[in-house]
C-alpha cells in the first residue's frame, strides 16, 4: 500500500496533480466561471469548498452577506479585498468579512479551499443520467 505524505510549506513537493479522489467523489459545483472546478463538502448550515482555478482564471468582484475564510493549498493568486490587494501563496490564509467586496485573479494553477458560513453558497452540478439509465426510467414508467 502506499500514500502521499504533503506538507503546505514543503517547498520540494511539487504536487499539481489536482485533488485526489476522496475531494472529486464529492458533488462537484455549478460554477459559471471559466477555468474553475470546485467540489462540495455540505453541512447543515456551512459548506467547505475545495476549488481548482487554471493560471489567469478570475472571479469578478462580488460581495456576500455572511464570512468567508480560506487557504491557499498550490499555487498564486492576487486577492483584493475592499479595494486592498494582496498576494497569497501556498499555505497563506485568508478571511473575507461578511458584506466586503472582493475578487481574485490567479496567476498560476491554483488549489484553493474556502469555508462559506452559509450553506448555499454552491449548489451542486445537475447529475446527468447516462442514456442506459434514462432509457430504463422510460421503459419503467411505460409499463
Amino acid at each position: 500500500m502506499s500514500f502521499v505524505v504533503t506538507h503546505l510549506n514543503n517547498t520540494t513537493n511539487k504536487r499539481k496533480q489536482g485533488y485526489p479522489e476522496v475531494i472529486t467523489c464529492l458533488p462537484e459545483a455549478d460554477i459559471q466561471f471559466k477555468g474553475v472546478k470546485a467540489w462540495i463538502l455540505q453541512a447543515n448550515t456551512r459548506q467547505l469548498v475545495f476549488f481548482e482555478f487554471e493560471a489567469d482564471a478570475k472571479v469578478p468582484e462580488h460581495s456576500h452577506d455572511y464570512a468567508q475564510w480560506g487557504i491557499v493549498i498550490d499555487g498564486k493568486m492576487e486577492l483584493t479585498i475592499n479595494g486592498k490587494p494582496r498576494i497569497c501563496e501556498k499555505g497563506d490564509e485568508y478571511v473575507i468579512p461578511a458584506g466586503a467586496k472582493h475578487r481574485a485573479r490567479f496567476l498560476s494553477r491554483t488549489r484553493v479551499m474556502d469555508f462559506f458560513s452559509e450553506k448555499t453558497r454552491y449548489k451542486p452540478k445537475p447529475i446527468k443520467q447516462s442514456t442506459a439509465e434514462s432509457k430504463e426510467q422510460r421503459e419503467k414508467s411505460e409499463r
